[in-house]
């Protein structure tokens, strides 16, 4: 459990970004894995006060504030109707509902845990994060940026009529995923995604026929093997989840070849 001198509710995203720049000041989000450690925080910085905690859209986008939480993404009516409902699955086995009704979308997102569904999917979309100071960047230059201060004030996700589907392995239904698969296509381009291999989830961009034939998955798996390392750790052998890509790869480009988005 972590300790905290001072708490301190930021009146504006520049008083946040102020604060947060001590070593010994800590952002918080929904402290589900905070909480799990020993840290002695000068100064907990809340930003609940600064309205970062809607789901809105227009026409071409989804503007998806840090602090809602995981269960806003699951239940939100307009995120369900794109993308194939991906975005419901990618939370669904997340512990439980519990947990993401405190999980916040800006701690998940900003950590860029190895393990997380939510990213694994995020990065198959036309994603965007806008940063305090950083600007809007894609959600794939971000997973490579170093780690900074900066503060994550919303995710962009745009409405580009794609389809999607999501696959994972765990041990458990509520199990940390052994291997998490996400494979998206708009056009001719298809995106394949595979986290929690162990390490961050990792894009793959290819430009494809939009009906693919037999020969043309095996060369989707065969570069995503070639470009994306698998590794091993206590829930899984490297060549396990080699096994679990090539299955679920598959898995995911036949059901969005035999299905359709579910936009209205």
């Amino acid at each position: 459990m972590f300790t905290i001198d001072q708490y301190v509710i930021a009146e504006s995203l520049e008083e946040a970004y102020e604060l947060n720049q001590s070593r010994r000041n800590v952002i918080l989000g929904g402290i589900m894995w905070l909480k799990m450690g020993k840290k002695r925080i000068g100064k907990a910085i809340d930003l609940s006060a600064l309205d970062l905690h809607k789901i809105e859209e227009d026409e071409d986008c989804f503007y998806i504030g840090a602090m809602c939480t995981l269960r806003d993404l699951e239940v939100h009516p307009g995120l369900k109707k794109y993308f194939n409902g991906i975005i419901e699955k990618s939370v669904e086995s997340i512990v439980g509902v519990q947990f993401r009704n405190g999980a916040t979308v800006g701690g998940t997102v900003f950590s860029r845990f190895g393990f997380s569904d939510v990213l694994t999917v995020l990065l198959a979309l036309d994603t965007y994060v806008e940063l305090y100071k950083g600007g809007i960047v894609s959600l794939s230059d971000f997973m490579d940026m170093p780690r900074d201060n900066d503060i994550l004030v919303k995710i962009i996700i745009k409405k580009d009529n794609r389809k999607a589907a999501y696959v994972n392995q765990r041990k458990s239904a509520t199990d940390l995923p052994i291997l998490a698969c996400a494979v998206s296509n708009v056009g001719n381009t298809w995106n394949i995604v595979l986290g929690s291999r162990p390490a961050k989830a990792q894009l793959i961009s290819l430009r494809l026929s939009e009906s693919l034939n037999e020969e043309q998955i095996n060369e989707i798996i065969n570069v995503v093997e070639d470009k994306i390392v698998l590794g091993s750790n206590d829930r899984g052998s490297k060549e396990y989840r080699s096994i679990l890509a090539d299955v679920f790869i598959r898995r995911n480009i036949e059901e969005i070849l035999l299905g359709g988005n579910h936009e209205d």
